[in-house]
């Protein structure tokens, strides 16, 4: 066969992982021919592809990124999207695709597969919020990240007698700010699930100081105060209908500093998160998925998006993946209260 892959959405470590695998794999095990579509959807909307051989991905498994380049193209909002689609697949000769993003991306590979066009999906977000998959890659790279952040942030808010505030990503799903709060030894944690009181953070902020020790709160982008709204950088909406988060923590170590009179400051992560080499985890767990995206596309099963049960691999439908986004239990939010002041 001659398959197409392509990377959608956001980026993340671990993306280059899973296209090696499926190249060395799919060329040296059953034999395929491969193109790259740059930019996600764009590629093959606009027939953008360049040849995928083991050439081009060699070295790749360390790298940031991908070497695809991606966007957040929805084919489904541009005219006669998916017919230009169609008709770049059967220009080049591409029998089917593989398609590597998360909600937005796998969404629409579930889209294209009714309409007769066939696809594979792997898992892919930093938010790992994605249904069906205990974990996706880029998860735990964006977690590791910030805990080093918090880590250094933990030493210069003694020093100063600040509270610092560390905004991270996660627009409905709170799990970055879950983990890296957790393992970051933060005092308060908010999350996109559980709008927050107030009141209350700021009795936590005030515990903390009582003992001589600087607050850590860790907010995620998405989280907001009861009967508050979340706080945007921008109202515009992009090709899959969401707005542009962020501010939180800004928003919120100013009401700390107003309400406490102790200095208060803000970090954004913000992509940093997203950038640099991926841990050995995610680069263990995308090459994985690549091995058995590739072993579905050999064997014809489309409309399936590999995915991580325990310790194994296996083949869920995207539509089970995509039907509703993966958030924080109550439960699991609870486990970190405990530490909470």
């Amino acid at each position: 066969m001659h398959i197409g892959v392509l990377t959608g959405g956001g980026d993340c470590p671990g993306l280059n992982a899973v296209i090696r695998a499926i190249v060395r794999k799919g060329v040296s095990v059953y034999g395929h021919e491969f193109s790259g579509y740059r930019n996600g959807w764009r590629g093959p909307v606009e027939g953008d592809a360049r040849p995928l051989g083991i050439e081009q991905v060699r070295g790749i498994l360390p790298r940031g990124g991908t070497i695809l380049g991606s966007s957040r193209t929805n084919p489904y909002k541009v005219e006669d999207g998916v017919e230009r689609i169609r008709r770049s697949l059967e220009e080049r000769g591409v029998e089917a695709l593989i398609a590597i993003g998360g909600e937005d991306t796998l969404g629409v590979a579930k889209k294209l597969t009714e309409e007769g066009i066939p696809v594979v999906g792997v898992p892919k977000t930093i938010d790992n919020d994605l249904g069906a998959t205990d974990y996706t890659f880029g998860f735990d790279t964006a977690v590791t990240v910030a805990v080093d952040a918090i880590d250094r942030l933990h030493t210069t808010a003694e020093s100063h007698h600040r509270a610092l505030v560390v905004e991270v990503m996660g627009r409905h799903a709170g799990w970055i700010a879950l983990h890296a709060g957790l393992a970051g030894g933060a005092n308060v944690i908010l999350v996109p699930e559980l709008p927050f009181d107030l009141d209350d953070v700021i009795k936590h902020v005030e515990s903390r100081f009582a003992t001589q020790y600087a607050p850590i709160l860790v907010v995620a982008e998405g989280a907001m105060p009861q009967e508050g709204a979340e706080v945007l950088q921008s109202g515009e909406l992009d090709a899959f209908g969401h707005v542009r988060l962020g501010g939180i923590g800004q928003w919120l170590a100013s009401r700390i500093e107003e309400r406490t009179g102790k200095e208060s400051r803000a970090v954004v992560l913000g992509h940093v998160q997203r950038g640099g080499s991926p841990t050995p985890f995610d680069r263990v767990l995308a090459t994985r998925f690549g091995l058995h995206a590739i072993d579905a596309a050999h064997e014809r099963d489309w409309g399936q998006m590999v995915a991580l049960r325990g310790t194994d691999i296996v083949r869920v439908p995207i539509e089970e993946a995509t039907r509703e986004l993966k958030t924080v239990p109550l439960a699991r939010y609870a486990e970190a209260e405990v530490f909470f002041g």
